[in-house]
C-alpha cells in the first residue's frame, strides 16, 4: 500500500485501505495486481487521467505525420509535364512526406510496359541526391509504382532557407546582416 505522498503503508487488507482512502477524500487504485501482494495506491483517479490524457496530446503535437503523397505519369508524358512533376515532387520530399510515382496505362499502352519503367528509373536516377526508392518500379494491374522517400540528412549544417523580409519584397538569407537588408530596401533610382 502507497499513499497519496508517496510514502509505504505496508501490507494491509482491503477493507482497511479502502477506509483510508475514503478518509483522505481520494481513491485506491490497483496499480500491480500481479504481484504478491497486489500494489495499491492511494490518489485522485479523475485528476490521474486528467493528466495522461493532457501528456498524451503533448505527445501528439510534437508528432510529425507522414503522409503519402501520389503524382500520376502517363508513358507518353512530354518533357515539360515530366520536369513539372519532378519538381512537385522534391517539394513533398523537403516537406517531409513520402511520394508514390505511379505511371498509369490505358488501352495498347499495357504491351509497352517497359516504356514506364524507364520513367521511374529515370525519376529515381535524377532524385538520388535527395531522395531512396523503398519499392523498385513495379506493375499492379494496369498500375507501375514506386514508392520514395526523403534521404536521411547527414549530421551537416542545415541548408540555408529563405524567408521573406518583414515589409518589403525582397527575401533574406538567414544569417544576413541588417545593414545588407536596409541596402536593399533603400528606394533606388531610374
Amino acid at each position: 500500500m502507497i499513499d497519496d505522498t508517496g510514502a509505504q503503508l505496508g501490507i494491509m487488507p482491503p477493507p482497511q485501505a479502502l477506509a483510508i482512502a475514503k478518509q483522505k477524500g481520494l481513491d485506491l487504485v490497483e496499480i500491480s495486481p500481479t504481484a504478491v501482494p497486489p500494489v495499491c495506491r492511494i490518489m485522485d483517479f479523475g485528476k490521474y487521467q486528467y493528466q495522461e490524457q493532457k501528456r498524451a496530446r503533448e505527445a501528439r503535437k510534437h508528432q510529425k505525420v507522414i503522409e503519402v503523397k501520389e503524382i500520376k505519369f502517363r508513358p507518353k508524358v512530354d518533357e515539360h509535364d515530366y520536369q513539372f512533376k519532378k519538381k512537385h515532387i522534391e517539394r513533398f520530399l523537403e516537406d517531409g512526406d513520402k511520394v508514390k510515382a505511379t505511371i498509369f496505362f490505358r488501352g495498347r499502352e499495357m504491351a509497352h510496359p517497359d516504356i514506364g519503367r524507364r520513367i521511374l528509373e529515370r525519376l529515381i536516377d535524377e532524385l538520388r541526391d535527395v531522395a531512396m526508392a523503398e519499392t523498385t518500379p513495379r506493375m499492379e494491374g494496369n498500375q507501375m509504382h514506386t514508392i520514395l522517400s526523403r534521404k536521411p540528412q547527414s549530421g551537416g549544417a542545415k541548408p540555408k532557407r529563405r524567408r521573406r523580409a518583414p515589409r518589403g519584397r525582397t527575401t533574406i538569407d538567414e544569417g544576413t546582416d541588417a545593414e545588407e537588408v536596409e541596402d536593399q530596401n533603400a528606394p533606388r533610382r531610374r
